[in-house]
């Protein structure tokens, strides 16, 4: 769907991270359409903070995506299980590569009164087609798009969780990466959602993403980081950049209390 010029400021739509604090710093939220890049290298819990963007909206009725290209469905629904997440407040659904089986199980939502996170395992979906041409070198971006234009068909979700762009690279041709991938982030913006976009960052933190050129391209981003102080390990978040959005991009603690993400201004233990 076409962006629409919107007449004044506050006809923009926002969607909240539910980190408390943070959402404050940008005028309410992430606006509604967004293509943000979610970075950080691995223990700053990305696939985290999306999913708890996903399962608070879906505790509101919202409907989301999460498509996970490496981690397995029943290891994220375990790691999120123990975080304290409850599943019995909201419809989850794990949909595979086939029409029928995506058209049988997302029928479901169609009469449930809940918020609905669907979660769509690409490492299931390899194992579904591995005699196919996908499985000896196959474009897996197409096919890919191809799913996420079936479930579309089916139910309107409007949140989107790729993870991860590193993952699909990998699976995917991507010689000819800036064209690629501009057309890659316009088909997130048609589709209709708001997307969150996780890139793996290497541990100097030197670039946010593979090809330098992701975060051009994305309308958001979001950078978390592992901070070493006095031996001991605290987690940051800070945005970096939101398009249409008046934010603070100063660095704040991030933390999980067992019960919700906070960015906590000045961080604990106190910057130096």
């Amino acid at each position: 769907m076409p962006q629409e010029v919107i007449q004044k400021k506050g006809d923009v739509k926002r969607i909240k991270s539910h980190i408390y604090g943070l959402d404050e710093t940008m005028e309410g939220g992430i606006p509604e359409g967004h293509a943000v890049l979610v970075c950080g290298s691995a223990g700053t819990m990305k696939s985290s903070v999306c999913f708890n963007t996903l399962y608070n909206e879906a505790l509101s009725g919202t409907i989301g995506l999460y498509f996970s290209l490496e981690q397995s469905y029943v290891s994220m629904l375990n790691q999120f299980i123990n975080m304290g997440y409850d599943f019995s407040k909201v419809d989850v659904i794990v949909v595979s590569s086939n029409i029928d089986d995506i058209r049988k199980k997302l029928s479901v939502l169609r009469q449930s009164k809940k918020g609905a996170i669907i979660i769509s395992d690409l490492g299931e979906l390899r194992k579904e087609i591995k005699d196919t041409k996908m499985g000896s070198g196959g474009d897996w971006w197409v096919f890919i798009r191809n799913v996420l234009g079936s479930i579309k068909k089916e139910v309107d979700f409007k949140l989107l969780v790729i993870d991860s762009l590193d993952a699909l690279y990998v699976l995917s041709n991507f010689e000819e990466a800036r064209t690629k991938l501009f057309y890659m982030f316009e088909y997130f913006r048609d589709l209709d959602v708001t997307s969150f976009l996780i890139s793996e960052m290497p541990i100097d933190g030197k670039k946010y993403s593979r090809f330098e050129v992701e975060d051009y391209l994305a309308d958001g981003l979001i950078l978390l980081r592992l901070i070493e102080r006095y031996r001991k390990v605290t987690r940051e978040i800070s945005v970096v950049k939101m398009r249409g959005t008046n934010c603070n991009i100063d660095v704040f603690t991030l933390t999980y209390d067992g019960h919700k993400f906070k960015a906590e201004y000045g961080g604990r233990p106190p910057l130096v």
